[in-house]
């Protein structure tokens, strides 16, 4: 293996969906393949309508070792999701969803994990350790019951038996709290934190993800060296477009550690905190 192996290739294909490459390893997070129009499932009758096109077709995603979900939604993981991904790929996951990937859509490798458990992913002398962290949907009590349980994932890739190489951080669709910090404390200066934005907007006015100046708070909160933001204004849902994220960037002075990569966009992250290059 060279060292050219030991950066992480990402491209960006929408909403939370990210290709991730590492070696010959190959990992995709909460895999939405909707098409402009069509809409997703939110549960109890709720559905949201895409307003953008994926920047890569479920058919033409290459061989997969594994999927890490966040949770059960609807924009997260849809029908195409369900046709197109073989039903013996491990999915890493909450047990709220990995019981019914495994019951209901016969993904019979979907594994759930609590807080803090680990679990590890291999290929070809590369792996990537996925531990289940914090997060809340939702934070009025009643909600929260009617939401399902979500989760952010740190992901470490390395070479099997060596040390990390690289630590991405993904928040999944969670709130600002201050569960949150701990975070931090157990995996400081994550190399990329990939954060899911867009301010989710319920009927009744409630608000299930965050907005643009709480996922520059969870940003300076955690201290990642890079910051890529994704899962914004892709769907009727969402409220706080991208613009109102980078702005409250460039007011505190983060932008700086911004990944520009826009849906459809790729980017190489190296050890060290370089700077990502984008294509």
């Amino acid at each position: 293996m060279t060292a050219f192996d030991d950066g992480v290739d990402l491209h960006f294909i929408g909403n939370a969906t990210v290709l991730l490459r590492f070696g010959g390893l190959a990992l995709l997070t909460d895999p939405n393949f909707l098409h402009r129009g069509e809409r997703a499932h939110l549960g109890y009758g709720l559905v949201s309508r895409r307003l953008t096109e994926p920047g890569l077709d479920a058919a033409d995603l290459p061989r997969l070792d594994g999927v890490v979900l966040s949770h059960l939604h609807g924009d997260h993981w849809d029908r195409r999701a369900r046709c197109y991904l073989d039903r013996s790929l491990p999915i890493v996951t909450t047990r709220h969803a990995a019981r019914r990937l495994r019951t209901l859509q016969g993904f019979r490798r979907a594994g759930g994990l609590r807080t803090w458990e680990s679990c590890t992913l291999g290929r070809g002398g590369v792996q990537v350790r996925v531990t289940s962290l914090p997060g809340r949907h939702a934070l009025q009590p009643v909600l929260r019951r009617l939401l399902p349980p979500v989760m952010g994932s740190m992901l470490e890739f390395g070479r099997v038996g060596g040390p990390v190489r690289l630590r991405l951080y993904v928040s999944g669709d969670t709130l600002l709290f201050d569960g949150l910090e701990e975070i931090g404390r157990r995996f400081p200066a994550a190399d990329l934190a990939v954060l899911h934005l867009g301010g989710t907007q319920l009927p009744g006015g409630f608000v299930v993800t965050m907005d643009g100046a709480q996922g520059v708070e969870l940003a300076r909160r955690l201290g990642s060296r890079r910051v890529l933001p994704v899962h914004y204004d892709d769907y009727t849902v969402f409220r706080s477009p991208l613009e109102d994220f980078l702005a409250e960037a460039r007011r505190l002075g983060l932008e700086e550690r911004l990944v520009s990569c826009p849906r459809g966009g790729c980017a190489r992250l190296v050890p060290g905190g370089d700077r990502p290059a984008v294509r």
